[in-house]
């Protein structure tokens, strides 16, 4: 459909920790918008929402939000309610993927392997090792690597941060089994995945936690990824039935560990299924997405053409 006179709401901004972020891709999803011939309204979300958009009348909300309240099935709510067609997953599959702990339930009967893993409170996750180290905590429902340690064979307590006053990322966390090895990443586009990354977080970072996701030089990308055919092929088949078990629709990308070290044990796991990934100048989906032969103008018109309702 031809996109002259429509008109698009980007949604960004909004209330979680992954503001300043979900505002880079807003503004690069809205340029690239309008470089595509769309009316485009740049929306930072706040709790006047509702109203906000009933004076817009939009056409299309492109969900350009992450975190919380964007990404977990809530705006998605209102969407719904408003009668607003919109850009990636629904109410259900957003709410699945975004808590961690749920989300391993319904990709591990699906058959894709994730870590062992098990849901505290941040005060016993403080109080004492629950697995043996090297393990990972993170927040149950966050993005972005936002509050995330990894605990180490040589640490000798867990990370007192999470007893922190100024901790607003739940009560409840995640500890997680550690992976060695390889981090991958793949995209999925409707019913097709496309290709598969390897990130190499730059020198003196541990892991690709927030600095490297988006600060300039903060990781180095390899794609395509490095890796056997047999293994490139199965990351593709497992993002493909993550994204589908989960309900998702529209573009979403998963997350991988594979330890393929000498002394390793060759496992891949799936770590989380991002339905909000990033779209600033160092994300991933656009950059798979260009490996796959789109411009970022046609990825983000794809988005806005497989908007709808009832998602």
């Amino acid at each position: 459909m031809s996109p002259a006179g429509r008109h698009i709401a980007v949604l960004m901004g909004g209330w979680s920790a992954e503001r300043a972020v979900s505002l880079n891709s807003g503004a690069a999803c809205a340029n690239a918008l309008e470089s595509e011939g769309y009316r485009v309204t740049r929306v930072d979300v706040d709790r006047h929402l509702p109203e906000r958009l009933r004076e817009l009348a939009p056409d299309i909300c492109f969900n350009a939000l992450h975190g919380k309240g964007g990404e977990d099935g809530c705006v998605q709510g209102i969407l719904e309610t408003l009668g607003l067609p919109y850009t990636h997953s629904g109410v259900l599959a957003s709410a699945l993927a975004m808590h961690k702990a749920q989300a391993k339930i319904v990709l591990a009967n699906a058959g894709v392997p994730v870590a062992e893993s098990v849901v505290v409170s941040r005060a016993e996750a403080a109080k004492r090792h629950i697995l043996p180290p090297p393990y990972v905590v993170k927040p149950v429902a966050e993005g972005s690597s936002v509050g995330v340690f990894i605990v180490r064979e040589d640490h000798t307590h867990p990370p007192q941060e999470l007893t922190a006053a100024e901790w607003a990322l739940g009560d409840e966390v995640m500890v997680e089994r550690f992976i060695a090895g390889r981090e991958l990443t793949c995209a999925v586009l409707g019913d097709r995945a496309l290709g598969v990354i390897e990130i190499l977080p730059a020198e003196g970072l541990v892991f690709y936690d927030y600095e490297a996701k988006y600060a300039p030089g903060g990781s180095r990308h390899v794609l395509p990824a490095e890796i056997s055919s047999n293994i490139y092929h199965l990351v593709q088949k497992l993002a493909l039935k993550a994204h589908q078990a989960l309900g998702c629709r529209g573009v979403t990308r998963a997350d991988f560990r594979f330890d393929d070290r000498t002394e390793g044990t060759g496992e891949l796991v799936c770590l989380e299924v991002n339905t909000q990934p990033g779209m600033t100048a160092t994300s991933l989906v656009p950059e798979l997405a260009s490996h796959s032969g789109l411009t970022f103008g046609e990825l983000v018109r794809w988005i806005v053409e497989d908007a709808s309702c009832n998602r």
